[in-house]
């Protein structure tokens, strides 16, 4: 799986303002700046995440994934 794919399933079915991966083969690193995110636990982003990308680890298309979430506001923080 190419990192392009895994950014286009995440920008198709969350509400982001940057979205990056980097990867190869099956194991990626994302990056991810949405509004979605507002009000949720690191680990409830990192869920919803995992929803859209959960076909495809269960095929083993995609294996492991690191992944830095936050909101707008936690962005300009930074």
């Amino acid at each position: 799986m190419q990192p392009e794919e895994i950014k286009a399933m995440i920008e198709s079915s969350l509400d982001t303002e940057e979205v990056k991966v980097q990867g190869d083969g099956s194991h990626f690193e994302l990056y991810i700046v949405s509004k979605q995110f507002e009000g949720l636990s690191t680990l409830k982003k990192q869920q919803l995440v995992y929803g859209v990308l959960n076909e495809k680890i269960a095929d083993g298309s995609i294996h492991a994934v690191q992944m830095k979430t936050l909101t707008p506001q936690e962005k300009s923080q930074h």
